[in-house]
């Protein structure tokens, strides 16, 4: 798959606001992102097959990313009212969670033996069937940049990506990790 095509084709086709070459030298999995996600902030964590520690150690993590050589970056961005605007903040995490799915399902159309990583939980089923049972939906289950120890700002950075997009504004941001 010709990753300048995929990167018009998240813009054009499935109308992500940014979108370029993910620098997967920038990805490190680091365990101070780990801790964030045991402060259990967004209520995933030890929930959900897709948040720590059900997506795995970041020693297997790595492991599992390492033969990727490449990858793409893509960004939804809201314009908020001001900086209380949650409904803002929600429907544009909720873009972003629609528009990655589409395009990973169009990625693994092409290229099956992807690694995708979404912003934020997975919210594919109501209830998690995290850890009595197999997730049942392991194909639409998609793990997040976060739950595996990626500090988001610094790869967008690293990856000439702006991750601050000025005062009322917030950008959400995934990944495709590609052979």
């Amino acid at each position: 798959m010709d990753l300048q095509t995929l990167i018009k084709d998240a813009k054009e086709r499935f109308g992500f606001e940014e979108a370029g070459a993910l620098n997967v030298e920038a990805l490190e999995f680091l365990p101070e992102v780990r801790q964030m996600c045991a402060a259990d902030r967004c209520r995933s964590f030890n929930r959900n097959w897709s948040c720590p520690p059900g997506c795995g150690t970041l020693e297997e993590i790595s492991e599992r990313v390492k033969p990727y050589t490449r990858g793409i970056l893509v960004q939804s961005i809201g314009q908020l009212e001001d900086e209380f605007d949650v409904e803002t903040m929600m429907e544009t995490e909720h873009t972003q969670k629609a528009r990655f799915a589409q395009l990973v399902e169009y990625v693994r159309s092409k290229e099956p033996d992807c690694i995708p990583m979404a912003a934020g939980a997975c919210q594919v089923c109501k209830k998690c069937t995290y850890p009595d049972e197999p997730c049942r939906f392991p194909e639409k289950s998609i793990p997040s940049m976060e739950a595996y120890g990626l500090f988001v700002s610094k790869v967008c950075i690293q990856s000439g990506m702006k991750y601050n997009y000025g005062k009322n504004t917030i950008a959400y941001s995934s990944c495709i990790l590609l052979k």
